[in-house]
């Protein structure tokens, strides 16, 4: 080895032949130094920092959901950054009455187009307040109810009904409606501290006569 080898020569200075001894001693330094450059080190540092990981609160995990399952429902809510605002300043959590893809489809193409369009911001920032509460109500309590305020103002809520003739004859069949729309799902967020709760809707809830006032730039009497 290279260690067997510089001792050998360190006992040769002790001899006549120091000059050939210098100079192989210099050439073997050499050697050596290559052959670590060369190689990787022996112990490296494997230690990495943990990164902070920052687990989601139960409001956002709700608006991941919303996003991913209702984008529709999703993008009105964001376009009204008052409610969003109110949202996120809840104490105990929200609840969020989103209705599905096939509701806004059972809409028709006209009230989607009005939806898209610009002026009609109003009427939309509108829908969306109905559809938003700043504190968790819970699918059994909605049964309960008779009715919820919402930030865009009172809704009524009714025991849906199954069965029946023209809605006569009908039972209860344990589900429960907003103004007229029923709640096909329930999901529910809990961090520990906040509860956030997402109804799905297979409608709207906000009041139909808001879309008299489509394709106006105000609607009569707001602020």
């Amino acid at each position: 080895t290279y260690f067997m080898t510089i001792t050998y020569f360190m006992t040769m200075l002790s001899t006549a032949h120091l000059p050939v001894c210098i100079i192989l001693s210099c050439s073997l330094l050499l050697q050596l130094t290559a052959a670590f450059q060369s190689s990787p080190p022996r112990f490296h540092n494997t230690h990495k920092f943990n990164e902070r990981v920052v687990l989601s609160s139960s409001a956002t995990d709700a608006e991941y959901h919303i996003a991913k399952n209702f984008p529709t429902c999703s993008d009105i809510l964001f376009r009204n950054n008052d409610v969003m605002k109110k949202i996120s300043k809840a104490d105990e959590g929200l609840t969020i009455f989103a209705p599905n893809e096939a509701a806004f489809k059972a809409l028709g193409d006209k009230k989607q187009e009005q939806i898209e369009d610009v002026r009609n911001e109003e009427m939309v920032e509108k829908i969306a307040a109905y559809h938003c509460i700043t504190e968790p109500v819970t699918a059994d309590q909605l049964f309960n109810s008779g009715g919820v305020v919402t930030l865009g103002g009172e809704v009524p809520a009714e025991r849906s009904v199954s069965g029946g003739f023209l809605g006569v004859g009908g039972r209860e069949d344990g589900g429960v409606t907003l103004n007229g729309s029923k709640v096909v799902n329930t999901f529910e967020f809990d961090d520990g501290d906040k509860t956030c709760i997402v109804h799905e809707m297979d409608g709207l809830i906000s009041p139909t006569i808001l879309w008299r006032y489509a394709d106006q730039l105000r609607i009569p009497g707001s602020t």
